[in-house]
């Protein structure tokens, strides 16, 4: 199961991409907020517990400082992945992605780019499908789609002129 945290609800249309996409996969998830500065102690009582909860993943948004992948990544002994989100409050999101992406050595946090919930989706469900069959198959089949996509737009586009 794959855990999808966030700092603030205003984060969710960005997030909501992972949960859309890993549904789409058939993996489970659960979603909810966890702030880093607004709520330090649910922060370290999640991320602490998320293995023994079933959690194999954790993809965890936030913006502005961005602190909440970082942080979990430092307590969990789970795999992070952040997703960068441009807020309201954020320098172009540059803020959330060095926060993300500039960890120490020992506490690694897998990045996507700046408001990448989906991608955030797919590299969690690839995590649990090296040991999972079925999930590779599905997600080889999601990859195959979105190859023919892109050839039937290509065909459209070349057919136009």
């Amino acid at each position: 199961m794959i855990a999808i945290i966030m700092g603030s609800d205003s984060d969710l249309p960005v997030m909501q991409k992972a949960a859309d996409i890993l549904a789409v996969l058939r993996v489970p998830y659960r979603m909810t907020i966890v702030s880093a500065h607004r709520t330090p102690a649910r922060l370290f009582e999640f991320a602490s517990t998320a293995h023994e909860k079933g959690f194999k993943v954790v993809i965890a948004g936030a913006g502005g400082a961005a602190h909440l992948p970082g942080m979990v990544a430092a307590i969990s002994p789970l795999p992070v992945i952040g997703v960068p989100v441009k807020s309201s409050n954020s320098i172009d999101g540059w803020d959330s992605i060095l926060s993300i992406l500039q960890m120490p050595e020992g506490v690694p946090v897998a990045t996507v780019a700046l408001n990448a919930g989906r991608n955030a989706g797919i590299l969690a469900a690839q995590m649990l499908a090296t040991s999972d069959p079925e999930l590779l198959q599905r997600i080889a089949a999601f990859k195959q789609q979105l190859e023919q996509t892109v050839l039937e737009k290509a065909a459209k586009m070349e057919n136009q002129g």
